[in-house]
């Protein structure tokens, strides 16, 4: 009977049951997430566990935390059997057993606390109720059980020794002791973390809440965001600004991306971050636990306060940080930009308490060549990275249409940094495209390719010609998207070979005796004099139009039929001057098969 604590039997908790599940829960969530332990240990001591052995326990994992030891059920059998106290604990088996029962910690450490401070109460009635009638009890006597009771409860608000000092002084670490707490956990790359606040700031209309709808349907599918790592899980939406909109902006990146926007909760409407709804909006987050909170926008969360004010926006800012703590959340919070610079609007008091700030910008004047750049102003604990720029692809909603006939469009972002810069001319890697546009077998050795180049004009280096040769056949041990068929390169030789390329080989290209003669070359011998195979060439790549690059195709530099901006390759408008000298020479939104870029909302009809 060591392992349970005494109680009158007319005393017993009817509730047992239910109660040693949620000490079982404190346990089990402490193991999984060891940095909740110092929350836990906020609310709750060993001695509020009903049964001996949970304390037992839980006094292993306090050592194992302080010392900076991992925690798993080995380390904490290892540890009770050090103390002797492993078979007092429940044994293996037990303790493998709690690892089943990993959930919340810290609001399971609040039931044990309440259920623990109700015993208390109990003890104490059944002392007072045993002090009166005792056959040599005296009026007044069991007020000594209440003053105890009460100076107990009163050293626990303070901290387990009364002295709000030494509480405060528990808290202190030492260097080794570092190593136990948590940290930061990337959410989307290394812009923004769980457990944090954050902010996207940016001018009105500049595409901020698009770029943040992009983060939380990463986050809610668990897909790579624009090639950075996410971490998947819920996200809560306060759309409380243009919320009517929200809908085709979903609809749109579900159609551009083949998904459906899983795990991502919208609550159409603002709640107040200084009205109690706010603590009703904590608690709910609380229960539902979510990965990200987005808040759209900070101003429409705190109407009537003055944001100019440090003191009442850090009452805001405070708010905030309440839903993070009680969530472990990245709060995002989108805010708008003042009249100059890229400094959020209002008091700055509110940058000091971000984890991340990042900034949005666009430029261009429709969709066809629109840049949107996302900047990092912040990030406290990390280094900041470089711009990340996006185009605008226009997608259309399949079965919407205005009440005038025209189709409901929407736009997602498409990175611009992903897309593969265009090869430089004269590289081993340029040549392997001219190579592969011109049909030249892939069998054909350095000496004869090189030959090749000078019938081509093509004045290369010998080494990075057998490098290019080199890099053919052993196409599979590199990766450059850029080597493929499908990208168009407009910066080849202006007279590769037209038509079927069906002739053998010229006599200057090579002879019968070259596989011998030059050891370099691997190049099967043929039989007689036919040298080479048939091969097909594909057709010519489009020229490069003129104005890209300057120069006409004789070299020379065109001047007044050069066009101010380079033109998209496909509908042969101009296009964003900084999209282009990313080297790309069509618009996202550009259609192939008609030659033409979607109509756009402000087009002329």
């Amino acid at each position: 009977m060591s392992n349970v604590r005494h109680m009158q039997p007319d005393q017993a908790d009817p509730h047992g049951s239910e109660q040693y599940d949620a000490e079982r829960y404190v346990l089990g969530g402490s193991m999984h997430k060891p940095r909740d332990i110092p929350a836990v240990r906020a609310l709750i001591r060993g001695a509020d566990f009903a049964l001996p052995q949970h304390e037992r326990i839980w006094n292993a994992l306090g050592h194992l935390y302080d010392h900076g030891t991992e925690i798993n059920p080995f380390t904490l059998r290892v540890e009770l059997e050090q103390r002797k106290e492993l078979g007092l604990a429940g044994g293996l088996a037990y303790i493998n057993q709690l690892g089943d029962w990993a959930l919340d910690a810290e609001y399971h450490a609040e039931l044990v606390r309440k259920a623990a401070d109700l015993r208390a109460e109990a003890d104490l009635g059944r002392r007072i109720v045993q002090q009166a009638t005792a056959p040599d009890a005296e009026p007044g006597a069991a007020v000594t059980f209440i003053d105890d009771y009460l100076q107990r409860q009163k050293e626990r608000a303070h901290g387990r020794s009364g002295d709000p000092a030494d509480a405060l002084l528990a808290e202190l670490l030492d260097a080794s002791s570092l190593d136990n707490m948590p940290t930061l956990e990337p959410l989307v790359g290394d812009l923004l973390h769980l457990d944090s606040l954050a902010r996207v700031v940016g001018p009105s209309g500049h595409m901020k809440s698009f770029m943040v709808i992009d983060f939380a349907a990463h986050v809610g599918t668990g897909m790579k965001w624009h090639g950075h790592h996410v971490r998947q899980g819920t996200v809560v939406y306060l759309v409380a600004e243009g919320a009517r909109g929200i809908r085709k902006r979903v609809r749109a990146w579900e159609k551009h991306h083949g998904v459906k926007m899983t795990d991502v909760l919208f609550l159409p409407r603002p709640v107040q971050a200084m009205s109690p709804e706010w603590d009703t909006l904590i608690e709910a987050m609380r229960r539902l636990a979510p990965s990200m909170i987005v808040i759209d926008t900070q101003a429409r969360v705190s109407v009537g306060v003055e944001e100019n004010s440090a003191k009442e926006l850090g009452l805001v800012v405070d708010r905030m940080e309440q839903l993070r703590a009680a969530t472990g959340a990245c709060v995002l919070v989108i805010h708008h930009t003042g009249h100059v610079g890229e400094h959020g609007r209002g008091s700055s008091s509110a940058k000091g308490a971000l984890q991340s700030e990042l900034h949005v910008s666009k430029k261009g004047d429709r969709a066809a060549n629109i840049v949107v750049t996302l900047k990092t102003g912040k990030q406290k604990d990390d280094e900041e990275g470089s711009d990340l720029q996006f185009g605008l692809k226009v997608i259309t909603l399949d079965g919407e249409k205005k009440p005038d006939g025209r189709p409901v469009t929407s736009v997602v972002l498409e990175s611009l940094d992903l897309r593969p810069k265009p090869l430089e001319r004269d590289t081993p890697e340029w040549l392997v495209v001219v190579l592969d546009q011109a049909g030249i077998d892939m069998a054909w050795g350095a000496p004869r390719v090189i030959k090749w180049c000078q019938t081509q004009k093509i004045d290369m280096a010998k080494n990075k010609i057998e490098k290019a040769v080199q890099m053919r056949k052993a196409r599979d041990s590199f990766d450059d998207p850029r080597l493929t068929a499908s990208v168009p390169f407009a910066d080849l030789p202006k007279n590769l070979p037209s038509g079927p390329y069906t002739q053998t080989p010229q006599p200057e290209l090579g002879r019968s005796g070259e596989f011998g003669d030059n050891p370099r070359s691997d190049l099967p011998k043929n039989a007689g004099e036919v040298m080479g195979r048939p091969i097909t060439e594909p057709p010519s790549p489009t020229p490069l139009s003129r104005g890209w690059g300057g120069q006409g195709e004789g070299g020379e530099t065109d001047t007044a039929d050069t066009p101010s901006k380079p033109l998209c390759n496909i509908c042969r408008q101009p296009m964003n001057a900084d999209w282009a000298a990313r080297g790309y020479d069509t618009h996202i939104g550009c259609d192939p098969a008609t030659g033409s870029h979607p109509r756009q909302p402000h087009d002329a009809a």
